[in-house]
């Protein structure tokens, strides 16, 4: 996934994570929510029982892209 960067002063910096911490959201999700049009058809997943296991999990959508572990190592990097 490509990574966006920008430069910001203190104050948005601290202003920019204090809004996405009261919306329950990481900083990407909340400067995603904020700049992209919010009538953008997203993929549907789905419920589903697991063949292996007979848990429920949920199945990605059709061209969703793979979560590895290095991608999820990439995004707690950056958690406080």
């Amino acid at each position: 996934m490509p990574t966006l960067t920008f430069k910001a002063t203190v104050a948005e910096e601290r202003a920019i994570r204090e809004a996405a911490r009261s919306r329950n959201l990481n900083v990407s999700a909340y400067l995603r929510s904020m700049a992209l049009p919010r009538n953008a058809a997203l993929p549907k997943s789905r419920v589903v029982r697991s063949p292996r296991t007979g848990a429920f999990v949920i199945s990605a959508a059709a061209g969703t892209p793979v979560l590895t572990s290095g991608k999820v190592r990439d995004l707690l990097a950056s958690f406080p």
